[in-house]
C-alpha cells in the first residue's frame, strides 16, 4: 500500500517539536562566619500568696534588669518584652494524692539583642545581679546576613551546575540551557566546633561560628 501525504499534513509533521531530555540537580552552598551579635531571652519569675504581690515582685525586678541593661549600653530598640504571665500554683501531695492551692507565680521575659559580643559575659553577670533568675534562649547571629547569604547562594548555584555537568558527561549527553531555578531555602545554624571566649570574672560564653546555608534546585535541558 502506498501512502500519499498532503501538503498540510507534511507541514504539521515537520512542525512537531522534538523534546529534549532534562537533568534536575540540587546544589548546596555553605558559608561559615563568626557571629557579631547575640539574642538572649532574660526572665524574672517570683511567686507570692496573691497574684498582685507576685506581679509586683516580678515587675520591680524586671525594672531593675532593664535599667541596668540600659546603663550597660543596650538601646531601647534592642529590648522587647516577649512574655508576661501569671499562673496559679497547685501543690501536689504524692502521699495523699491531693493538691492544694500554693499561691501565684508571675513571670516576665524580655528579648535582648547584644551587638558587642566581647562584653556578653559581663553583661550576663549584670543581668543576674539585677535580679534576673531565668535565662532562656541564647542565639548567636550576624548583623549583615545578606552579604553572607549571597555568597552561599552563589556557591549553591555553582555546586548545582557542577553536578549537572558531571551527570551529563556520565550519561553521554550535552548539557543545554537552564530551564528553571528554584530556591530551596536558607538557614543559619551554629557549628559544632566552638572557641571559648572568657571575660575576667564573667559568665563564660562559647561564641563559635555560624554556618549560613543556601539550597537551589536547577533543571537543565540535555541534547
Amino acid at each position: 500500500m502506498k501512502w500519499i501525504f498532503g501538503p498540510a499534513l507534511v507541514a504539521m509533521l515537520s512542525a512537531t517539536p522534538v523534546f529534549a531530555g532534562q537533568i534536575t540537580v540540587t546544589g548546596n552552598g555553605d558559608v561559615a562566619v563568626a557571629p557579631d551579635m547575640a539574642t538572649i531571652t532574660i526572665g524574672v519569675t517570683h511567686q507570692a500568696d496573691t497574684a498582685s504581690a507576685a506581679v509586683a515582685l516580678t515587675s520591680d525586678a524586671m525594672a531593675a534588669v532593664l535599667a541596668n541593661l540600659s546603663d550597660a549600653g543596650i538601646a531601647p530598640r534592642q529590648m522587647q518584652t516577649s512574655a508576661l504571665r501569671v499562673d496559679r500554683i497547685q501543690d501536689y501531695n504524692s502521699i495523699t494524692g491531693q493538691s492544694s492551692f500554693g499561691g501565684f507565680r508571675a513571670s516576665n521575659r524580655v528579648t535582648v539583642q547584644v551587638l558587642a559580643l566581647d562584653g556578653l559575659g559581663a553583661l550576663l553577670d549584670v543581668v543576674f545581679e539585677s535580679g534576673a533568675n531565668d535565662l532562656g534562649q541564647l542565639q548567636f547571629g550576624v548583623q549583615d546576613r545578606a552579604i553572607h547569604l549571597e555568597a552561599a547562594q552563589r556557591d549553591a548555584v555553582a555546586d548545582a551546575r557542577s553536578k549537572a555537568e558531571v551527570y551529563a558527561g556520565a550519561a553521554g549527553v550535552t548539557l543545554g540551557a537552564l530551564v528553571s531555578l528554584t530556591e530551596g531555602g536558607a538557614r543559619a545554624q551554629p557549628m559544632a566546633m566552638m572557641e571559648m571566649a572568657r571575660a575576667s570574672d564573667a559568665v563564660p560564653v562559647a561564641q563559635g561560628e555560624i554556618t549560613i546555608n543556601a539550597t537551589v534546585t536547577m533543571v537543565y535541558e540535555t541534547e
